[in-house]
């Protein structure tokens, strides 16, 4: 019996490939000789790297480099052997690193993103895969762009900080500087966002008050990444404004696609990286799961894509979720084949973070003794 398991992580409980380990040994526990296949899942936002880590056997690289506010900070990001980087945009200037209290996003930059790329280009980095979400930055990707050697200038051709408040003087854009290795760097911008960089639905509006923006700021916002597009367009780049997820992170989705970067869901990218596809035909049943599991579910997330690719080769899939809403039912009619609520009992919080492995490895277990009497029975019945 081959199985195939492929879930996310369950947050703050475990991480994709604890999640994997806990449902094999449920699957183990059951059918000893079982062939598992492990290949931890993420949809491109938290815990992408770490999966991808795990499912590629990729080195971890560690860089000193800065927050969104310029501070020292070690951020990490990983590094196959065939030249795959793989990073999020989050580990450099992820939200969870400044606390509320010392926001300001006038003064924030994806720089520190910058650092991060650059480490790559020198180890040797030929394709990059990285995943936006969960920044603290509305800069338009102005840091990351410095950092690779555009310069922002002003009417009388000084150097502008690449912040929302020094774009706010943003005259021109120089990118004869680019670093020569950028062009040459294949960029897969996982992103389950599809907002333009601009207007009601764009940056500023949607994200910019989660990381801070007053209700007077939003505009200036939208403003200066509407003065930085311009720019960019007039130094040569491409015109990417409305194009869809260029609003993410604060904008960086805006400057990986003026880099020639490519725009894909991220459940698809993390797949087609940890060869997901590859793994699934053949097997009796692929197992999957992530923290939470509902109708939103079907919006991009990794069980959905999980089940996506079972689905085509025509595997039934199992999902397992901490916690189970009252529409997930209709995941049924999306390929699943059932879903399940690890929880035995009710839990208080921390209760049910800690217990997250042990519930998720019996509830595999009970998974595959049911799954076993299923064929029992249709065994008897053929």
């Amino acid at each position: 019996m081959k199985i195939v398991i492929a879930p996310d992580s369950f947050k703050e409980s475990m991480s994709a490939a604890e999640a994997a380990a806990a449902i094999e040994r449920g699957v183990r526990s059951v059918v000893p000789e079982a062939e598992c296949v492990l290949v931890p899942m993420a949809d491109g936002g938290e815990g992408t790297t770490d999966a991808l880590v795990a499912a590629l056997a990729a080195d971890t690289r560690r860089v000193w480099t800065v927050d969104a506010l310029g501070r020292p900070i070690e951020a990490a990001y990983g590094l196959t052997g065939d030249g795959l980087a793989i990073m999020e945009v989050a580990a450099a200037v992820g939200i969870g690193q400044i606390p509320p209290e010392q926001r300001d996003i006038m003064a924030s930059s994806s720089w520190g993103v910058g650092d991060l790329v650059l480490d790559a280009l020198a180890a040797g980095a030929t394709r990059l895969l990285v995943g936006l979400g969960g920044s603290v930055t509305t800069d338009g990707g102005a840091g990351l762009l410095t950092q690779l050697g555009a310069r922002l200038l002003d009417a009388d051709g000084g150097l502008l900080p690449p912040t929302p408040k020094g774009l706010g003087r943003l005259a021109r854009v120089d990118l004869d500087g680019l670093d020569p290795r950028v062009a040459g760097l294949r960029i897969d911008v996982a992103c389950d966002v599809t907002n333009p960089l601009l207007g009601p639905s764009g940056a500023a509006a949607i994200f910019g008050p989660q990381k801070g923006a007053t209700v007077d700021q939003v505009p200036v916002l939208d403003a200066v990444l509407a003065r930085l597009a311009d720019a960019l367009v007039a130094a040569g780049a491409p015109e990417v404004r409305d194009h869809p997820g260029a609003g993410a992170a604060g904008g960086l989705g805006a400057a990986f696609l003026s880099l020639g970067g490519r725009m894909r869901r991220g459940v698809d990218v993390v797949a087609e990286a940890a060869g997901l596809e590859a793994w699934v035909p053949g097997a009796d049943l692929v197992m999957t799961g992530e923290g939470s599991i509902d109708g939103q579910t079907l919006a991009g997330k990794t069980p959905a894509g999980v089940a996506e690719v079972a689905a085509r080769h025509g595997v039934p899939v199992i999902a397992f979720a901490g916690r189970v809403g009252a529409d997930a039912g209709v995941l049924l009619e999306h390929g699943f084949a059932a879903i399940m609520a690890i929880m035995s009992g009710p839990a208080d919080l921390p209760t049910a973070l800690a217990q997250g492995p042990a519930n998720l490895e019996a509830a595999a277990a009970t998974a595959m003794r049911l799954y076993l009497l299923r064929e029992v029975g249709e065994r008897r019945r053929g």
